[in-house]
């Protein structure tokens, strides 16, 4: 897991949080995307062919995969409280990752254990 003050302190830097209403969808599985989410406030459901596998909390992040390589969405995710999300493209990320190197270790370490439990559940 990330350090929440971390990913806190990384994502605020950039402007405008979006907001998302508790039951609202981030993004679908199957959809293009462009950036990566981390979460400032609330929590979110991560959900594999419309069945829930994990509930994120404030500090953690998702998404990233378009960001190194996957094409499409692997998952949905919405909120499952009222959250509020920053959100990091690739120049961002690449930016955060040059400002604060073990950044780029956490969220590689994010993303490997949240493939490893998908794999683990097909």
């Amino acid at each position: 897991m990330l350090s929440p003050v971390l990913t806190v302190s990384i994502f605020q830097k950039k402007s405008d949080p979006k907001v998302f209403s508790a039951g609202q969808v981030i993004f679908e599985e199957g959809q293009p995307g462009d950036n990566m989410y981390g979460i400032l406030e609330g929590e979110v459901d991560i959900l594999v062919n419309g069945k829930i596998i994990e509930t994120i909390e404030t500090g953690e992040v998702f998404g990233i995969g378009v960001l190194v390589g996957v094409q499409n969405r692997t998952y949905t995710a919405i909120a499952k409280v009222d959250s509020k999300l920053g959100f990091l493209d690739e120049e961002g990320f690449l930016f955060a990752v040059q400002e604060t190197p073990m950044f780029a270790l956490q969220v590689m370490k994010s993303y490997s254990e949240r493939l490893t439990r998908l794999q683990h559940m097909v």
